[in-house]
């Protein structure tokens, strides 16, 4: 009957008491409703709870945090001291990087201006040499071998020294008629264009003399290889990159020239700029 009773028009039912926050049966488990006005000390006020959880004590002060926080003192002697340390050098402290080509460092008694390029290409060239009366340079192999493509004779050059490239890290094999796959580049020479060392190598054969000897041939290779994976002019360096240079520099002999004999770095004495501006 019930049932009936609501699906008739103009039927409304009538609660059986009025609603209340107190006798509501969502209503919380402590007596009565909470007052947020007074922050955390209202909610320190104890009160029949029943099942409900014990409040949070009220914060004495909100300035000390729980977590530890101790002020870092930087000592700033270390710095001041290896700055000193690093000028002492006889290629000095790098200080800035001029025209992204440029490194102007810093000595006791003047400034040296560094060619990053011919610098860095002059020191990969050396690491390559020792290479080839040593043990073999580390290689990465690539995860898609580079294809090649060259007139027949000029792969038949590369594959006649292939073993000597190998032992530089660069690894090559004949991918059918007329095309070179490479499957490893030198380490060293991090990202390059794989294909482009493949055919300037294969030209740099090309225009060789039968009468040189293989070392000499070699070297001319270790050179080319060294010119595709030096630092680019251009690339702008970091404080420590260029300061690495330098300490590779001073333990590299022969490294004031590049590999076509050019110079890497010129040296001005304090004197000589001085005289520059008319100060002797």
């Amino acid at each position: 009957g019930g049932m009936l009773r609501a699906f008739r028009p103009g039927f409304s039912p009538q609660p059986a008491q009025a609603w209340s926050p107190a006798s509501s049966p969502s209503r919380p488990l402590y007596g009565g409703a909470p007052s947020y006005g007074g922050g955390f000390a209202a909610a320190a006020v104890p009160a029949a709870r029943g099942f409900g959880e014990a409040a949070q004590a009220a914060f004495d002060s909100l300035s000390v945090p729980t977590a530890r926080s101790e002020p870092v003192v930087i000592d700033p002697a270390p710095a001041s001291a290896s700055v000193e340390a690093i000028s002492n050098y006889p290629l000095g402290a790098a200080r800035a990087q001029v025209h992204a080509n440029y490194i102007v460092a810093q000595t006791d008694d003047g400034l040296v201006i560094v060619d990053q390029h011919a610098a860095h290409e002059r020191l990969v060239f050396e690491q390559m040499r020792k290479a080839l009366t040593g043990r073999r340079l580390p290689s990465q192999g690539l995860l898609i071998p580079e294809i090649v493509d060259l007139p027949e004779e000029d792969c038949d050059r590369l594959m006649t020294h292939a073993e000597s490239l190998e032992q530089l890290g660069l690894a090559i094999e004949r991918f059918g008629p007329g095309a070179i796959a490479v499957r490893e580049t030198p380490a060293m020479l991090g990202e390059m264009d794989a294909t482009q060392l493949v055919r300037d190598l294969a030209d740099e054969i090309a225009e060789w003399d039968t009468a040189d000897r293989l070392s000499a041939k070699l070297e001319h290779v270790a050179a080319t290889m060294a010119c595709h994976g030096s630092v680019r002019s251009g690339r702008r360096l970091r404080v420590e990159e260029m300061n690495a240079l330098l300490r590779q520099m001073e333990q590299t002999p022969g490294s004031g020239q590049c590999n076509h004999g050019r110079p890497t770095y010129v040296e001005l004495k304090l004197s000589d700029i001085e005289r520059l501006f008319g100060r002797s």
